[in-house]
């Protein structure tokens, strides 16, 4: 694989953060972005790509209290390769960090490239974790999501030396890849875990311990744990009406829909996007501009303009009921399901009596 840094060294102001990475693999360039949200950013992002010929095979755009990350996987629309040119990159670099920036923030932005080939869901939690999109201190105003809150706490176990960290929360698919990965990330350790999903919710307890083998020892450090499960468990839960567009891929097909969408209000906040051989089969969850359900004439139109037969509009996958929060609790010895067996074998989770 060749890798292939763009940029200045980086700088940490959260307020300014947003970044811009560019990864060459065998088929296709792989761009990292994170920045603040905003109606059309998705629209203006795949515009300055179609108009410098690169060709969208594939992403997927994540937002979460007012930030945004994103994977996409480019070629070059004259060749259908990765895009290994130094001038090219940068340029693809300097404009997309332009967009990023807005005409909200005139000074200097950060670059980061990843190094390895991290599974894309993986890779999106880590940039938004390094983006502090869990800390709500950093939220715009106005810009508090409409997402059910799940309950998480965190306990001692002091008997054990250990801390238990129970989770409950509507269920849904990816649920416990997203609370391990975020765990793993924050450099825990989880020893025991068990797994219970008794449709609508599911229950999540772990017990935990720092990489060096110490239970966490302060407040400010288990309330950092319940913001990070929290944002982990929200970035994935799509907000809004869900929209599946199937047709013949081509090059400037996503710049072309995203700013249909961004005409008639529409702002997106998440993106699948994939190619199955000559077949662009993507979906968008879109709300408007401020935030709300879009209106139903809103969408038919919309449909109206890309075609019917194109856009459609799919049910939600899962209940989005809130759960009953009534306090602390505990799954207690209750039962293990397989699923700490089958993160045992990946090797995210320890047997330790």
């Amino acid at each position: 694989m060749c890798v292939q840094s763009l940029g200045p060294r980086a700088r940490s102001f959260r307020s300014l953060r947003r970044s811009v990475g560019v990864q060459a693999a065998l088929e296709h360039t792989t761009i990292e972005l994170t920045g603040r949200d905003r109606p059309g950013l998705l629209s203006e992002v795949f515009a300055v790509l179609s108009d410098l010929k690169c060709n969208v095979m594939g992403a997927e755009v994540w937002t979460h209290n007012s930030r945004m990350a994103s994977v996409v996987y480019i070629t070059s629309e004259a060749t259908g390769l990765p895009i290994d040119d130094p001038d090219t990159l940068a340029k693809i670099k300097r404009l997309l960090l332009y967009v990023l920036k807005g005409d909200r923030d005139k000074r200097s932005a950060n670059t980061a490239v990843s190094v390895d080939s991290t599974h894309k869901e993986r890779r999106l939690h880590q940039m938004m974790y390094a983006d502090r999109d869990y800390d709500m201190n950093y939220a715009e105003s106005g810009s508090a999501s409409g997402r059910s809150k799940p309950l998480v706490t965190v306990e001692s176990c002091t008997d054990k030396g250990y801390t238990v960290v129970n989770l409950r929360c509507p269920d849904r698919p990816k649920l416990l890849f997203d609370a391990v990965c975020t765990l793993t990330d924050m450099q825990y350790v989880v020893y025991h875990a068990t797994v219970i999903a008794e449709s609508p919710e599911a229950y999540q307890e772990y017990y935990i311990r720092h990489v060096d083998g110490n239970p966490i020892s302060s407040e400010a450090e288990r309330q950092r744990v319940i913001n990070c499960l929290e944002a982990a468990i929200k970035r994935r839960t799509s907000e809004g009406i869900s929209l599946e567009l199937c047709c013949e891929d081509r090059v400037g097909l996503l710049s072309d829909v995203t700013r249909i969408f961004r005409e008639n209000g529409l702002s997106v906040t998440r993106a699948e996007v994939t190619t199955r051989g000559s077949q662009a089969v993507n979906v968008f969850y879109v709300v408007d501009a401020s935030g709300n359900p879009v209106k139903s004439e809103t969408i038919e139109s919309v449909r109206k303009e890309i075609g019917l037969t194109i856009l459609r509009v799919k049910d939600d996958a899962y209940s989005k009921s809130p759960p009953q929060e009534s306090g602390r609790f505990s799954l207690g010895n209750l039962f293990r399901s397989r699923s700490e067996k089958f993160l045992y074998n990946l090797g995210l989770i320890k047997s330790c009596s």
